[in-house]
């Protein structure tokens, strides 16, 4: 079991908060503001029999007042398949990109850069399959691929007869030396929208039409001879770019042809200096071309600077099962430049299995 909560301020009104250009779907949005728990993760997994593994993620949540049970994920895996290959089926976060696929507890800030709450809508979750494929070489090399049930921004309306989304992603990383190692990947998701909702509740945007991402991801570890515990160093860097070719319409909004393109990318260094601590610094950004003079007026008009954030955090964990963070961010992506402070917490219980590189 999973504990998280959080505490956190704003000089402006997050209620207000937009990203011009750049409608947030699905979760995507600020922390809520004040004191407020977060989400509570039950996790159970366990092997089937000898050639199949299984995993189920339990979210309970606060939302508008009340308690909300949600499925997070639940698939298995087949891990004796012939030819080192692997499969997966069921509900599960998407292998693109390198954060997608971390839960909360993982991230190295308290909230996910501005590309993929733009782009993926926090994290791309979906029912599905998926496919890998590892290398039987000295490095580290996997090709995957993925059929998703289309129902998770940047898809909705589960086109295509259910079968809405597909993606590709190849990993490439190794050693250097005792002390360093590296990662890097490409991605490709295409996407297709039967009116999906995003920016206002109250008079949303409805988009209908394919949505094409590419990611690229370089990761660098470092650890003085391999010990991690000690004193680590970790910098990664994740550049997005969408391509979106539909038509948007809404109650204010009559339709209107829509094709874009839009980037994104971002920066973060973590350091750990001694056992327990670590800070670091995280710069995230996004850029739109302009989508025409017809949405002047509205959110998806272009904006007029590119949005951006500059964020800093320091944490303590006790050991690898708690967790307390403060993080202080300068958002100049929202309509006014606003400052955030923040602390959270993770803590957990049972058994858990290791983290991904």
């Amino acid at each position: 079991v999973i504990f998280s909560g959080n505490a956190w301020a704003y000089s402006h009104d997050p209620e207000t908060y937009v990203v011009q250009g750049f409608p947030y779907g699905g979760e995507a949005g600020p922390i809520t503001e004040g004191l407020s728990l977060g989400e509570t993760e039950v996790v159970m997994s366990a092997n089937v029999d000898d050639k199949f593994s299984a995993l189920l993620t339990a979210s309970l949540a606060i939302e508008d007042g009340g308690a909300v049970v949600e499925v997070e994920e639940a698939w298995v895996e087949a891990n004796a398949l012939p030819g080192w290959l692997g499969a997966k089926f069921g509900r599960f976060f998407s292998a693109i990109g390198y954060l997608n696929a971390k839960h909360a507890h993982a991230w190295d800030f308290a909230d996910q850069p501005l590309p993929y709450q733009a782009f993926l809508a926090g994290q791309l979750r979906d029912d599905g399959m998926q496919a890998r494929w590892l290398a039987p070489t000295d490095i580290y090399l996997e090709f995957g691929a993925e059929v998703l049930r289309g129902d998770s921004y940047p898809a909705a309306g589960a086109a295509n007869n259910g079968f809405g989304t597909y993606s590709l992603f190849a990993n490439l990383g190794g050693d250097i030396g005792a002390s360093s190692s590296w990662l890097a990947g490409l991605s490709y998701l295409n996407a297709s929208a039967i009116d999906r909702p995003s920016g206002n509740s109250d008079d949303p945007l409805l988009f209908s039409g394919d949505s094409d991402l590419m990611i690229a991801h370089l990761i660098w570890k470092w650890s003085e001879n391999g010990n991690w515990k000690d004193r680590n160093l970790v910098v990664q860097a994740e550049y997005l770019q969408r391509t979106e070719d539909g038509i948007y319409s809404g109650i204010s909004l009559s339709p209107s042809v829509y094709k874009v393109d839009q980037n994104g990318w971002y920066v973060q260094a973590v350091y750990q200096p001694f056992p327990r601590w670590r800070i670091g610094g995280r710069v995230d950004t996004l850029s739109s071309d302009n989508p025409g003079s017809m949405f002047d007026g509205t959110v998806l008009a272009a904006p007029p600077d590119d949005p951006r954030r500059f964020s800093l955090m320091a944490d303590w964990a006790n050991s690898e099962f708690s967790r307390f963070r403060l993080q202080m961010t300068r958002d100049e992506a929202g309509p006014v430049d606003d400052n955030q402070w923040g602390i959270q917490y993770f803590h957990s219980i049972g058994a858990h299995g290791a983290h991904t590189f």
